[in-house]
């Protein structure tokens, strides 16, 4: 470790420029020896960095929901190509190039952090073997050896002897208990922060190895981080434990205000933005209004809680537009269906003028007669309406009520209209 740590040497000198101005404000406020004032020097170098790191962290994101995006496309020339591996490659760089994806990409915080990490690991060590390094003189090096973090020194390691950490002036019981407790919070932290991301923020639709190997690296990073961290000083394990309670909260933050499309994390995310939505008719942020314009442009790829989201809107009388706002339907507005397609209705007078006209039925005299349907007629019944006394029309008959002894001409066999059918000679 110390020979990788030399190898970063060259960035040893900013890192500890960074600590000792840090130092000096907290040395102001809790004593410069104290384990406080150094502790929170290394917690506030890990925040600086890490806000350094955000836009790295944010192309991290759109690498890896590229790749999960890739993953179907990689498995069929793994399939098409598995006899030939240099065409395989091949087609993958293809296809990388193709979609503008890197693989590395997802790994770039960690990559970007290393210096600083493996530069503040040859600065502990240093102060553990009395030697100056970067811009840490003589004083500030006999600060640094005398500040202890629940018992135990800045630069003790669990694996150190016993005279070694008495030079510190400690107790191997201490450094021993310190550190372990931090070794612990630091790989759970670690498998945390992976299990969020394979348990909320995954695409479930789609089945692919790199689910797989996620899954697997979820719990080999803890049992990475347990077998390096007994040869960490307790300084570099201040340091990690902090970089992976920011990596969990940032992850936190993203799972919950940008999930991955189709994860359980949008469904819960869609379901917070329909309530605002229906409740208060806009949009609150741009980040919003961006998931709403990817979602309408999907129009009919849409996954399953995308649907919903448009289906809620619409039942809520609310319609989503092109550019990510929300507005409320009106006599000139879009209706959304399910697949996307937009439908614009123009609405005249009352809402019954825009509706189909469904026919009317006739009454059972007019069926009889063979009158023509009048389009006015909107008489529901069977029978025929009543008619205003003094306009009876001579053409119709009174029709007769059931039982009373005498039968219409259609029950007596007579037709209609035309020539009578002759009566048949009755057999004696």
């Amino acid at each position: 470790m110390d020979t990788i740590a030399s190898l970063f040497s060259f960035i040893t000198t900013p890192v500890s420029w960074v600590i000792v101005q840090f130092h000096t404000v907290y040395g102001a406020i809790f004593g410069p020896n104290t384990g406080w004032a150094w502790g929170l020097s290394i917690v506030s170098l890990v925040i600086l960095i890490r806000i350094c790191l955000i836009p790295l962290f944010v192309k991290q994101i759109k690498s890896t929901r590229a790749m999960q995006t890739l993953q179907p496309e990689m498995k069929k020339i793994q399939e098409r190509y598995k006899n030939d591996r240099q065409r395989q490659s091949e087609e993958m760089m293809k296809l990388y190039k193709e979609t503008g994806t890197n693989p590395l990409s997802s790994c770039l915080p960690i990559l970007a952090q290393s210096p600083f990490f493996f530069a503040l690991y040859h600065v502990l060590s240093g102060i553990a073997s009395h030697k100056q390094i970067g811009v840490i003189d003589e004083q500030l090096l006999n600060s640094a050896r005398q500040a202890h973090i629940f018992g135990a020194p800045l630069a003790a390691k669990f694996m150190d002897s016993a005279s070694t950490v008495e030079a510190l002036g400690a107790t191997l019981t201490d450094v021993r208990v310190v550190t372990a407790v931090m070794i612990v919070m630091m790989s759970f932290s670690q498998f945390y922060t992976q299990r969020q991301l394979m348990t909320k923020n995954v695409d479930t639709t789609v089945k692919t190895p790199f689910m797989q190997q996620q899954k697997m690296l979820m719990y080999v990073f803890p049992v990475m981080f347990a077998v390096f961290g007994i040869n960490f000083p307790v300084g570099v394990l201040v340091y990690w434990l902090t970089t992976n309670v920011w990596t969990m909260g940032q992850q936190m933050y993203v799972i919950r205000n940008n999930p991955t499309p189709g994860s359980k994390a949008q469904a819960a995310y869609l379901e917070r933005l329909t309530k605002h939505v229906t409740q208060h008719g806009k949009i609150r942020r741009r980040g919003e209004k961006a998931i709403i314009k990817a979602i309408v442009a999907k129009g009919r790829d849409r996954n399953e809680f995308e649907r919903k989201f448009v289906n809620a809107l619409n039942k809520a009388g609310l319609a989503a537009q092109t550019d990510g706002t929300v507005v409320r339907s009106t006599a000139q507005a879009a209706a959304q269906t399910e697949d996307g397609v937009t439908t614009t209705a123009a609405v005249t007078g009352t809402d019954t003028a825009a509706r189909r006209q469904q026919p009317k039925r006739q009454s059972k005299s007019q069926r009889q007669s063979g009158a023509p349907r009048q389009p006015g007629d909107d008489s529901p019944s069977l029978e025929k309406a009543d008619e205003p006394q003094g306009a009876k029309p001579a053409a119709a008959k009174q029709p007769q009520k059931p039982g009373s002894g005498t039968r219409s001409k259609a029950q007596s066999g007579q037709r209609k209209g035309g020539p009578q059918r002759p009566k048949s000679p009755s057999k004696k």
